[in-house]
C-alpha cells in the first residue's frame, strides 16, 4: 500500500521538492492524523521524512534529525523515547498538553534514564497559536522546529 508519506519521500527522491542545504529531517513518530500532515508539510519544505510506528531501528536518525513523537498514551512511548535520546536527532519532542507532567517523565524514569536525558525531551512542543485540529497541530509543530533550527524564539512556551 503506497501512503502519503511514499509519495512525498518519491517526489523528494526525483527533484519535485527541493531538499533543505542543510539535510533537515523530520522522523514523526506513530502514524497519526497529525504525524501525516506534519510529515507533508515537512516534505513541502524539503525535510527528508520518516514515519517509525513505533520502531525507530527502522528509520534513519542523524544530527539534522527532529523526532516527534504524535501520541503520548502509546504504551511503546517510554521504549520510543529511550531510543530517541540514544540516537544522534538533533531535537526531540512529545505532543501534550503543558497542563500537566507527561507521562513520558514517569516511563523513562521507569526505565532508568537519566534526569538530564529526560530533560532534553520538549513537552509542549509547536508554537502556541491555539491548534485544535490535526493539520493547525501539525503546522504549528513545524513552524516551531523551524523556529528552532533557525535559532529564534519561535513561542514553544
Amino acid at each position: 500500500m503506497t501512503t502519503e508519506f511514499d509519495s512525498l519521500g518519491c517526489a523528494l527522491a526525483q527533484g519535485t521538492v527541493e531538499p533543505a542545504p542543510d539535510g533537515r529531517a523530520v522522523v514523526a513518530v506513530f502514524d497519526s492524523p497529525v504525524a501525516a500532515h506534519l510529515l507533508h508539510f515537512a516534505a513541502e519544505l524539503g525535510y527528508r521524512v520518516q514515519l517509525a510506528e513505533p520502531d525507530l531501528g527502522k528509520v534513519t536518525i542523524d544530527a539534522n534529525t527532529d523526532v516527534v513523537v504524535t501520541d503520548h498514551d502509546r504504551p511503546e512511548l517510554g521504549e520510543v523515547l529511550r531510543d530517541a535520546l540514544a540516537s544522534p536527532a538533533r531535537w526531540i519532542g512529545v505532543m501534550g498538553t503543558p497542563r500537566h507532567e507527561g507521562p513520558h517523565v514517569a516511563a523513562l524514569r521507569g526505565l532508568g534514564v537519566a534526569e538530564a536525558d529526560i530533560a532534553r525531551v520538549h513537552r509542549p512542543i509547536g508554537l502556541n497559536i491555539g491548534s485544535r485540529t490535526p493539520p493547525e497541530i501539525a503546522l504549528a509543530t513545524l513552524a516551531g522546529l523551524v523556529a528552532d533550527r533557525n535559532d529564534r524564539p519561535g513561542g514553544f512556551y
